[in-house]
Protein backbone atom coordinates (compact mmCIF):
# COMPACT_ATOMS: atom_id res chain seq x y z
CA UNK A 1 0.00 0.00 0.00
CA UNK A 2 1.39 3.44 -0.94
CA UNK A 3 1.89 6.15 1.67
CA UNK A 4 -0.91 8.17 0.05
CA UNK A 5 -3.34 5.26 0.25
CA UNK A 6 -2.34 4.56 3.85
CA UNK A 7 -2.94 8.19 4.85
CA UNK A 8 -6.33 8.15 3.10
CA UNK A 9 -7.28 4.96 4.92
CA UNK A 10 -6.23 6.43 8.28
CA UNK A 11 -8.22 9.60 7.62
CA UNK A 12 -11.26 7.49 6.73
CA UNK A 13 -10.93 5.50 9.96
CA UNK A 14 -10.59 8.66 12.05
CA UNK A 15 -13.63 10.21 10.37
CA UNK A 16 -15.66 7.04 10.96
CA UNK A 17 -14.61 7.00 14.62
CA UNK A 18 -15.58 10.66 15.01
CA UNK A 19 -18.94 10.02 13.40
CA UNK A 20 -19.55 7.10 15.77
CA UNK A 21 -18.62 9.23 18.77
CA UNK A 22 -20.90 12.01 17.52
CA UNK A 23 -23.77 9.55 17.24
CA UNK A 24 -23.34 8.33 20.81
CA UNK A 25 -25.07 9.82 23.80
CA UNK A 26 -22.89 10.81 26.75
CA UNK A 27 -23.37 10.97 30.50
CA UNK A 28 -22.62 14.55 31.56
CA UNK A 29 -23.27 15.88 28.07
CA UNK A 30 -24.18 19.35 29.42
CA UNK A 31 -21.46 19.61 32.06
CA UNK A 32 -19.72 22.40 30.15
CA UNK A 33 -22.51 23.90 28.05
CA UNK A 34 -25.25 24.02 30.73
CA UNK A 35 -24.00 22.60 34.00
CA UNK A 36 -27.29 23.16 35.86
CA UNK A 37 -29.43 21.33 33.30
CA UNK A 38 -30.11 18.12 35.21
CA UNK A 39 -30.49 19.97 38.52
CA UNK A 40 -33.11 22.31 37.05
CA UNK A 41 -35.12 19.43 35.59
CA UNK A 42 -34.94 17.57 38.92
CA UNK A 43 -36.20 20.66 40.75
CA UNK A 44 -39.19 20.99 38.44
CA UNK A 45 -40.05 17.30 38.77
CA UNK A 46 -39.77 17.49 42.56
CA UNK A 47 -41.95 20.59 42.79
CA UNK A 48 -44.60 19.03 40.56
CA UNK A 49 -44.49 15.72 42.46
CA UNK A 50 -45.24 17.39 45.76
CA UNK A 51 -48.21 19.14 44.19
CA UNK A 52 -49.47 15.95 42.55
CA UNK A 53 -47.75 12.60 43.12
CA UNK A 54 -49.34 11.16 39.98
CA UNK A 55 -47.19 13.34 37.74
CA UNK A 56 -44.21 11.01 38.21
CA UNK A 57 -46.00 8.12 36.53
CA UNK A 58 -47.05 10.49 33.76
CA UNK A 59 -43.46 11.51 33.05
CA UNK A 60 -42.19 7.92 32.97
CA UNK A 61 -44.99 7.03 30.55
CA UNK A 62 -44.26 10.12 28.45
CA UNK A 63 -40.67 8.99 27.94
CA UNK A 64 -41.85 5.52 26.91
CA UNK A 65 -44.45 6.92 24.50
CA UNK A 66 -41.88 9.31 23.07
CA UNK A 67 -39.26 6.63 22.44
CA UNK A 68 -41.64 4.12 20.85
CA UNK A 69 -42.71 6.59 18.15
CA UNK A 70 -39.88 7.92 15.93
CA UNK A 71 -37.38 7.29 18.71
CA UNK A 72 -36.60 9.44 21.76
CA UNK A 73 -36.84 12.77 19.94
CA UNK A 74 -39.35 14.78 21.96
CA UNK A 75 -41.97 14.46 19.21
CA UNK A 76 -44.62 13.53 21.78
CA UNK A 77 -44.44 17.11 23.10
CA UNK A 78 -45.36 18.86 19.84
CA UNK A 79 -48.81 20.42 19.70
CA UNK A 80 -51.26 19.72 16.91
CA UNK A 81 -51.86 22.42 14.30
CA UNK A 82 -54.84 23.12 12.04
CA UNK A 83 -53.15 21.00 9.38
CA UNK A 84 -51.62 18.23 11.50
CA UNK A 85 -52.84 15.97 14.30
CA UNK A 86 -49.82 15.34 16.53
CA UNK A 87 -48.90 12.29 18.63
CA UNK A 88 -50.18 13.79 21.88
CA UNK A 89 -53.72 14.00 20.48
CA UNK A 90 -53.98 10.37 19.36
CA UNK A 91 -56.30 8.07 21.35
CA UNK A 92 -53.19 6.33 22.73
CA UNK A 93 -52.10 9.58 24.41
CA UNK A 94 -55.17 11.74 24.91
CA UNK A 95 -56.50 12.14 27.57
CA UNK A 96 -54.18 9.75 29.43
CA UNK A 97 -50.77 11.38 28.93
CA UNK A 98 -49.83 14.04 31.48
CA UNK A 99 -46.84 16.01 32.72
CA UNK A 100 -46.45 18.38 29.77
CA UNK A 101 -46.46 21.41 32.07
CA UNK A 102 -43.45 20.04 33.96
CA UNK A 103 -41.48 19.82 30.73
CA UNK A 104 -42.62 23.33 29.76
CA UNK A 105 -41.49 24.76 33.12
CA UNK A 106 -38.10 23.05 32.95
CA UNK A 107 -37.58 24.21 29.36
CA UNK A 108 -38.47 27.81 30.19
CA UNK A 109 -35.94 27.88 33.02
CA UNK A 110 -33.27 26.24 30.89
CA UNK A 111 -33.81 28.68 28.03
CA UNK A 112 -33.35 31.57 30.47
CA UNK A 113 -29.89 30.33 31.53
CA UNK A 114 -28.70 28.26 28.53
CA UNK A 115 -30.60 29.42 25.49
CA UNK A 116 -30.76 26.91 22.65
CA UNK A 117 -28.63 24.28 24.39
CA UNK A 118 -30.76 21.62 26.13
CA UNK A 119 -33.10 19.57 23.97
CA UNK A 120 -36.67 18.77 24.88
CA UNK A 121 -35.92 15.08 24.27
CA UNK A 122 -33.22 15.15 26.94
CA UNK A 123 -35.52 16.98 29.35
CA UNK A 124 -38.06 14.15 28.97
CA UNK A 125 -35.34 11.54 29.61
CA UNK A 126 -34.06 13.39 32.69
CA UNK A 127 -37.60 13.90 34.02
CA UNK A 128 -38.40 10.19 33.65
CA UNK A 129 -35.24 9.25 35.58
CA UNK A 130 -36.05 11.74 38.34
CA UNK A 131 -39.62 10.42 38.53
CA UNK A 132 -38.36 6.87 39.02
CA UNK A 133 -35.99 8.02 41.76
CA UNK A 134 -38.48 10.22 43.62
CA UNK A 135 -40.99 7.36 43.81
CA UNK A 136 -38.51 4.92 45.32
CA UNK A 137 -36.80 3.39 42.31
CA UNK A 138 -33.08 3.42 41.68
CA UNK A 139 -31.63 6.57 40.21
CA UNK A 140 -29.40 6.16 37.17
CA UNK A 141 -27.11 8.16 34.93
CA UNK A 142 -28.82 9.39 31.76
CA UNK A 143 -26.63 9.55 28.65
CA UNK A 144 -27.65 12.78 26.90
CA UNK A 145 -27.12 14.60 23.65
CA UNK A 146 -30.46 13.84 22.00
CA UNK A 147 -31.79 16.38 19.55
CA UNK A 148 -35.42 17.18 18.87
CA UNK A 149 -37.43 15.82 15.97
CA UNK A 150 -39.49 18.03 13.69
CA UNK A 151 -42.30 15.58 12.88
CA UNK A 152 -45.17 14.41 15.09
CA UNK A 153 -48.02 12.37 13.60
CA UNK A 154 -50.93 10.92 15.55
CA UNK A 155 -51.14 8.12 12.99
CA UNK A 156 -47.70 6.82 14.01
CA UNK A 157 -48.74 6.03 17.59
CA UNK A 158 -49.82 2.62 16.30
CA UNK A 159 -46.32 1.54 17.35
CA UNK A 160 -47.40 1.92 20.98
CA UNK A 161 -48.48 -1.40 22.55
CA UNK A 162 -52.18 -1.27 23.51
CA UNK A 163 -53.29 -2.82 26.83
CA UNK A 164 -54.99 -5.69 24.98
CA UNK A 165 -51.82 -7.38 23.66
CA UNK A 166 -50.88 -10.92 24.62
CA UNK A 167 -47.36 -11.94 25.62
CA UNK A 168 -46.26 -12.92 22.11
CA UNK A 169 -47.50 -9.64 20.66
CA UNK A 170 -45.78 -7.68 23.43
CA UNK A 171 -42.54 -9.55 22.87
CA UNK A 172 -42.63 -8.74 19.15
CA UNK A 173 -43.56 -5.10 19.79
CA UNK A 174 -40.56 -4.60 22.08
CA UNK A 175 -38.30 -6.62 19.76
CA UNK A 176 -39.19 -4.17 16.99
CA UNK A 177 -37.70 -1.47 19.22
CA UNK A 178 -34.52 -3.44 19.92
CA UNK A 179 -35.61 -4.59 23.37
CA UNK A 180 -35.57 -8.17 24.64
CA UNK A 181 -38.44 -10.12 26.14
CA UNK A 182 -36.89 -9.80 29.59
CA UNK A 183 -36.59 -6.03 29.14
CA UNK A 184 -40.28 -6.01 28.16
CA UNK A 185 -41.20 -7.75 31.44
CA UNK A 186 -38.87 -5.43 33.36
CA UNK A 187 -40.23 -2.22 31.80
CA UNK A 188 -43.83 -3.40 32.27
CA UNK A 189 -43.11 -2.87 35.95
CA UNK A 190 -43.55 0.86 35.32
CA UNK A 191 -47.25 0.06 35.81
CA UNK A 192 -46.48 -0.13 39.52
CA UNK A 193 -47.18 3.63 39.63
CA UNK A 194 -49.89 5.75 38.11
CA UNK A 195 -53.47 5.30 37.03
CA UNK A 196 -55.56 4.06 34.14
CA UNK A 197 -58.75 5.28 32.58
CA UNK A 198 -61.56 2.74 32.81
CA UNK A 199 -61.86 2.67 29.02
CA UNK A 200 -58.49 0.92 28.81
CA UNK A 201 -59.65 -2.27 30.54
CA UNK A 202 -63.47 -2.21 30.74
CA UNK A 203 -63.67 -5.04 28.19
CA UNK A 204 -62.19 -7.33 30.87
CA UNK A 205 -65.16 -6.51 33.10
CA UNK A 206 -68.15 -6.43 30.76
CA UNK A 207 -67.37 -7.72 27.25
CA UNK A 208 -64.40 -10.04 27.37
CA UNK A 209 -65.47 -12.36 24.55
CA UNK A 210 -68.54 -13.97 22.95
CA UNK A 211 -68.95 -16.58 25.69
CA UNK A 212 -68.05 -14.72 28.90
CA UNK A 213 -68.45 -11.12 29.91
CA UNK A 214 -65.73 -11.08 32.58
CA UNK A 215 -62.13 -12.13 31.99
CA UNK A 216 -61.75 -15.43 33.90
CA UNK A 217 -58.07 -14.66 34.60
CA UNK A 218 -59.10 -11.64 36.68
CA UNK A 219 -59.44 -12.16 40.45
CA UNK A 220 -63.23 -12.04 41.14
CA UNK A 221 -62.97 -9.79 44.20
CA UNK A 222 -60.73 -7.37 42.32
CA UNK A 223 -63.13 -7.43 39.37
CA UNK A 224 -66.00 -6.55 41.72
CA UNK A 225 -63.99 -3.62 43.08
CA UNK A 226 -63.20 -2.39 39.59
CA UNK A 227 -66.86 -2.62 38.58
CA UNK A 228 -67.76 -0.27 41.41
CA UNK A 229 -65.15 2.22 40.23
CA UNK A 230 -66.00 1.77 36.55
CA UNK A 231 -69.79 1.21 36.26
CA UNK A 232 -71.11 -0.59 33.19
CA UNK A 233 -72.52 1.77 30.60
CA UNK A 234 -70.80 4.83 32.06
CA UNK A 235 -69.86 7.42 29.45
CA UNK A 236 -67.60 9.36 31.82
CA UNK A 237 -64.24 9.27 30.06
CA UNK A 238 -62.52 10.82 33.09
CA UNK A 239 -63.02 7.81 35.40
CA UNK A 240 -59.66 6.44 36.55
CA UNK A 241 -58.34 3.77 38.91
CA UNK A 242 -54.83 3.25 40.34
CA UNK A 243 -52.69 0.77 38.43
CA UNK A 244 -51.49 -0.68 41.72
CA UNK A 245 -54.04 0.02 44.47
CA UNK A 246 -51.67 -0.80 47.37
CA UNK A 247 -48.91 1.69 46.54
CA UNK A 248 -49.82 3.75 43.45
CA UNK A 249 -47.11 6.37 44.02
CA UNK A 250 -44.23 4.03 44.92
CA UNK A 251 -41.94 2.28 42.46
CA UNK A 252 -41.92 -1.19 44.00
CA UNK A 253 -42.46 -4.86 43.23
CA UNK A 254 -46.20 -4.78 43.96
CA UNK A 255 -46.99 -4.76 40.24
CA UNK A 256 -45.57 -8.26 40.03
CA UNK A 257 -47.19 -9.50 43.24
CA UNK A 258 -50.50 -8.21 41.84
CA UNK A 259 -50.01 -10.25 38.67
CA UNK A 260 -49.28 -13.38 40.72
CA UNK A 261 -52.57 -12.76 42.56
CA UNK A 262 -54.41 -12.37 39.21
CA UNK A 263 -54.84 -8.67 39.89
CA UNK A 264 -53.01 -7.32 36.85
CA UNK A 265 -55.15 -4.46 35.54
CA UNK A 266 -54.55 -4.85 31.81
CA UNK A 267 -54.64 -7.93 29.61
CA UNK A 268 -51.06 -6.98 28.74
CA UNK A 269 -50.15 -7.24 32.43
CA UNK A 270 -51.83 -10.52 33.29
CA UNK A 271 -50.63 -12.16 30.08
CA UNK A 272 -47.10 -12.28 31.49
CA UNK A 273 -48.15 -15.39 33.42
CA UNK A 274 -49.17 -17.27 30.28
CA UNK A 275 -45.59 -17.87 29.11
CA UNK A 276 -43.22 -20.01 31.24
CA UNK A 277 -40.24 -17.71 30.70
CA UNK A 278 -42.03 -14.44 31.44
CA UNK A 279 -43.90 -16.03 34.36
CA UNK A 280 -40.55 -17.00 35.89
CA UNK A 281 -39.37 -13.40 35.49
CA UNK A 282 -42.53 -12.12 37.18
CA UNK A 283 -41.89 -14.42 40.14
CA UNK A 284 -38.25 -13.36 40.29
CA UNK A 285 -39.10 -9.66 40.17
CA UNK A 286 -41.71 -10.06 42.91
CA UNK A 287 -39.27 -11.98 45.10
CA UNK A 288 -36.19 -9.82 44.54
CA UNK A 289 -37.28 -6.17 44.28
CA UNK A 290 -33.71 -4.79 44.44
CA UNK A 291 -32.78 -6.91 41.44
CA UNK A 292 -35.83 -5.69 39.52
CA UNK A 293 -35.09 -2.04 40.33
CA UNK A 294 -31.55 -2.48 39.04
CA UNK A 295 -32.77 -4.16 35.85
CA UNK A 296 -35.42 -1.45 35.43
CA UNK A 297 -32.81 1.32 35.61
CA UNK A 298 -30.67 -0.43 32.99
CA UNK A 299 -33.66 -1.04 30.71
CA UNK A 300 -34.68 2.62 30.96
CA UNK A 301 -31.20 3.68 29.84
CA UNK A 302 -31.37 1.31 26.88
CA UNK A 303 -34.90 2.39 25.95
CA UNK A 304 -33.77 6.01 26.11
CA UNK A 305 -31.38 5.39 23.22
CA UNK A 306 -33.97 4.16 20.73
CA UNK A 307 -33.78 6.04 17.43
CA UNK A 308 -32.10 9.12 18.88
CA UNK A 309 -31.11 12.12 16.78
CA UNK A 310 -27.61 13.40 17.53
CA UNK A 311 -24.93 15.64 16.09
CA UNK A 312 -26.52 17.99 13.56
CA UNK A 313 -29.71 15.97 13.01
CA UNK A 314 -32.99 17.49 14.18
CA UNK A 315 -32.88 20.69 16.20
CA UNK A 316 -32.95 22.13 19.71
CA UNK A 317 -36.51 23.40 20.05
CA UNK A 318 -36.94 26.79 21.72
CA UNK A 319 -40.45 25.80 22.79
CA UNK A 320 -41.03 22.07 23.28
CA UNK A 321 -44.56 22.35 21.88
CA UNK A 322 -43.58 23.95 18.56
CA UNK A 323 -40.92 23.12 15.97
CA UNK A 324 -38.53 25.97 15.24
CA UNK A 325 -39.58 28.14 12.30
Amino acid sequence: MSAKMLISALIFLVLCECMMLEAQLQVGFYVNSCSMAEFIVRQEVTNAFFRNKGVAAGLVRMHFHDCFVRGCDGSVLIDSTPTNSAEKDSPANNPSLRGFQVIDSAKARLESVCQGVVSCADIVAFAARDSVAITGGFGYEVPAGRRDGRISLASETRNLPPPTLNVDQLTQNFKNMGLTQEEMVTLSGAHTIGRSHCLAFRNRLYSFNSTTSQDPSLDPSYAAQLKQQCPEGSTDASLVVPMNPVSPAITDECYYTDILANRGLFTSDQTLLTNPTTATQVIQNARYPFLWKSKFASAMVKMGQIGVLTGTAGEIRANCRVINS
